[in-house]
């Protein structure tokens, strides 16, 4: 998913420096706004909710699960396959509507 992220952003901005700067600019709030580094649970109501359009969150719950001891996927591995066969879908389908755009 973040590889097509960056490939529709690199689609838009077209020079390798600005690649690197908003690649910067958008997975740096995704990682902080999701639970990787902390259970949603102890964060702030605002940034709960903002994470639950994080497609971070659900590819981070779905990877804990299985490697914990007893552990349960928060939302459900069902839900975060889902958001992420999603999301995926989103991004594969703006990139390759942009991607003829930088062959021409």
């Amino acid at each position: 998913m973040f590889a097509t992220l960056s490939l529709l952003v690199a689609c838009l901005v077209r020079t390798r420096e600005r690649l690197m700067g908003v690649g910067q600019l958008l997975t740096m709030p995704l990682f902080f706004a999701s639970n990787a580094i902390y259970p949603l649970r102890l964060t702030p109501a605002w940034l709960q909710r903002i994470s639950l359009f994080n497609p971070l969150t659900y590819q981070v719950d779905a990877l804990r699960a299985p490697m914990l001891a007893g552990g349960r996927s928060q939302f459900g591995l069902e839900w975060d396959l889902a958001s992420k066969v999603a999301a995926r879908t989103v991004l594969v389908a703006l990139t390759a509507r942009l991607v003829p755009r930088i062959l021409t």
